[in-house]
């Protein structure tokens, strides 16, 4: 009696779930005190700082602390914290939060791995807190920073946005929005995603291991440090934005001829300057939303499913 065979199809193994992050309007909320303690601490004196050098371009850092210092002693590195950075950090946090999430979950769910669901998510969650929030803030807060060097220096920023508005109109407030865009785009494009692909290092063959607090930590700094490659972008938009009067520097600047301007005045270092404090700025601010933004989010994910399953 010839032996049979027995052959079986090979065993698949099971995919855990995508599990949306819960996105609620608790939760934009958390988004906005998350960024608004990131602005209040040490986030406005990185801002301030890197933008002197952005906009002063032959000061270092010494020189730019001095200068900022003399404008106002401790105060004067929080120039622009109220209301203008108070106003994009309480709208801005929400917006990155809500729109990277979801796009984080549809891009998971498509097949895509986490370290391009967080590049996408955080692409879309940059463009969307440009186009929203950011444009008039960022106006204003480099208003704060550079008025000093025109020649309405006495006037207060708001006198500065009405008589902006009244010339311009929304769009002479929205100066630079393009160039924020672009900026806010890599940024968090940049930020989650080499946070997402440090945390897969981290977890080496083992996709499903939970990461320690450290492991996290270190993934965020990384994405934040490493997503100052886009600087120029941020100088450019310094630039347009800035309040300084040059007899050289052309009246109606767009990206390009900004980038021609800075290139014409301080060559191609002339587009890095700033970059240290900023690099301090992203680590910074990218820990706070990234590292702080998915403890708490997951936090409130596990009150929501205890709720659900009391039993549990």
């Amino acid at each position: 009696m010839a032996n049979s065979i027995e052959t079986s199809a090979p065993t698949k193994v099971a995919q855990p779930e995508i599990q949306k992050k819960a996105v609620s309007f608790q939760n934009i909320l958390l988004g906005a005190a998350i960024q608004t303690f990131e602005v209040s601490t040490l986030g406005q004196p990185f801002e301030v700082v890197k933008t002197h050098m952005a906009a002063n371009r032959g000061d270092s850092i010494a020189t730019s602390l001095s200068k900022t210092y003399a404008r106002g002693g401790i105060a004067g590195f929080y120039q622009g914290l109220i209301p203008w950075a108070w106003i994009e950090a309480s709208t801005k946090g929400g917006v990155l939060l809500f729109t990277s999430s979801e796009i984080e979950y549809r891009v998971r769910r498509a097949g895509l791995s986490s370290s391009w669901a967080g590049l996408f998510g955080g692409i879309g969650g940059g463009v969307a807190q440009a186009y929203t929030t950011m444009g008039f803030c960022t106006f204003m807060k480099t208003v704060e920073v550079t008025r000093h060097k025109s020649a309405d220096a006495n006037l207060s920023t708001w006198r500065i946005a009405y008589d902006v508005f009244q010339r311009e109109g929304i769009r002479g407030l929205n100066r630079g929005v393009s160039a924020v865009a672009l900026r806010q785009m890599t940024n968090w494009g940049s930020r989650l995603g080499i946070s997402r692909v440090t945390e897969s290092f981290f977890r080496g063959k083992d996709t499903t291991r939970k990461l320690s607090t450290a492991e996290r930590l270190m993934a965020s700094a990384v994405g934040g440090a490493l997503a100052c490659w886009n600087q120029p972008l941020e100088v450019i938009r310094v630039e347009m934005q800035s309040q300084s009067k040059a007899a050289d520097r052309p009246t109606n600047l767009n990206l390009f001829s900004t980038a021609r301007y800075i290139y014409q005045k301080n060559g191609f270092l002339g587009f890095y300057r700033g970059v240290t404090p900023r690099i301090g700025l992203s680590v910074y601010l990218t820990v706070c939303m990234v590292f702080g933004g998915d403890s708490i989010k997951a936090y409130f994910s596990e009150k929501q499913k205890q709720k659900q399953n009391p039993n549990h």
